[in-house]
């Protein structure tokens, strides 16, 4: 069953290709190839929920975008991969565009590598010569408050003589109503894809796609069927399918190994059952997973401060501190206040904890609206998790 649990695994990618995406990778596809032909500037954003196939698709995209280009015998774009959670900070961002733009030139240290960036397309002299296919995933973490970052990022494929196609990766479906009017002002509105969840069918079909290379059945239709009702009703996160069904073969494994009867069988809708009830045990700690790490250390630094008190409140200049010892701790670089407080709000916003109002940031209240005990059970296998001594 080795061989059925790797082909389960979400970090196997089918070699066919993905499935249940067509719509959207053409999209995607049409409008790289677009800048490419008429060598300009585009920004496009694709946003869904978590498990939708977003990072997948664009990867698959991005691969394409190469043959196609090879195959026309036009010049292959560069391309460069950002995931926002590595950033030590979201300005970074425009230092590893300039060092891919760049690769032989050192830093100069007399502009900010943004001027340099926008120095470099508002003239022709100075311009690249190839495209570059700038891909960003988990770009929610680039908001700030005032979303300078994104707007500046986004504006850089304005300028005249830019060679850039920006694709912007992020779970939140309203981030892009939230910041595109700004965008459109700046003349800068991207164009936007949205990775609705996964259905039903969607599910069971990707399902089966993936046990093609498996030469005998897996699982009773009655136990998939099952699977893909369940996780297509609470979120259409395909991820949390396919963890599923690994578990069930491991409840079918454990079961077979204690019993005197040796037939093989296949997966069926009681092994499905146990392994669906321990997934679903906790929405509060799935969504806690699927957070942002940095998001979830401020849970942690969160639940740190109250373990030792019977305080039910905290202000959150007191919660950045215990959030800076949790980074120090784990040689993970924190965020500035502004960001902090950016992603407080954010946590707010999502009914984890609740901020009061202050005239000043490091003065506002903050409260936890979830029980410590979820905390607990979704960070005990974190490297960052840790409990100060009493």
């Amino acid at each position: 069953m080795q061989a059925v649990k790797e082909a389960l695994h979400v970090a196997t990618v089918p070699s066919s290709g993905l499935i249940c995406r067509d719509d959207e990778q053409s999209r995607v596809l049409e409008f790289c190839k677009a800048c490419v032909e008429q060598e300009r500037a585009g920004g496009l954003y694709v946003c869904g929920c978590p498990g939708t196939g977003k990072t997948l698709a664009i990867n698959m995209v991005k691969e394409s975008v190469k043959r196609w280009a090879n195959d026309m015998g036009m010049e292959t774009p560069d391309a460069l991969s950002i995931n926002c959670t590595s950033l030590a900070n979201t300005h970074e961002i425009f230092s590893k565009i300039l060092a891919t733009l760049q690769p032989r030139k050192k830093a100069t240290g007399k502009l900010p590598p943004l001027q340099q960036l926008q120095t470099m397309f508002s003239h022709k002299e100075s311009a690249p010569r190839r495209m570059l296919l700038v891909v960003v995933d988990e770009m929610d973490y680039l908001i700030t408050r005032d979303r300078a970052v994104l707007h500046d990022l986004f504006l850089l494929t304005t300028y005249q003589f830019s060679r850039c196609i920006l694709i912007g990766i992020a779970n939140a479906i309203d981030l892009a109503y939230r910041f595109l009017p700004k965008l459109e002002s700046l003349n800068c509105k991207p164009l936007v894809v949205t990775f609705r969840a996964y259905s039903k069918d969607q599910i069971s079909d990707i399902i089966k796609h993936r046990l093609k290379v498996i030469e005998y059945d897996v699982f009773e239709p009655m136990a998939l069927e099952f699977c893909a009702r369940k996780v297509a009703a609470a979120s259409g996160d395909m991820r949390k399918a396919l963890g599923v069904c690994r578990s069930a073969v491991e409840v079918f494994e454990a079961r077979l190994h204690e019993s005197s009867d040796q037939e093989f069988g296949v997966v069926t809708f009681d092994h499905m059952d146990i392994a669906l009830s321990k997934a679903f045990k906790s929405a509060v700690v799935d969504s806690i997973l699927c957070l942002p790490q940095h998001q979830q250390m401020v849970l942690c630094a969160l639940a740190n401060t109250f373990h030792h008190c019977k305080k039910k409140a905290t202000t959150l200049g007191e919660l950045n501190k215990s959030y800076i010892e949790i980074c120090r701790s784990t040689q993970v670089p924190a965020v500035g206040m502004l960001e902090f407080s950016n992603m407080c709000m954010v946590l707010s916003d999502q009914g984890f904890m609740k901020l009061g109002q202050s005239k000043e940031d490091k003065l506002r209240i903050v409260m936890l609206k979830i029980d410590i005990s979820d905390i607990n059970f979704a960070f005990k296998a974190f490297d960052f998790y840790w409990i100060k001594p009493s």
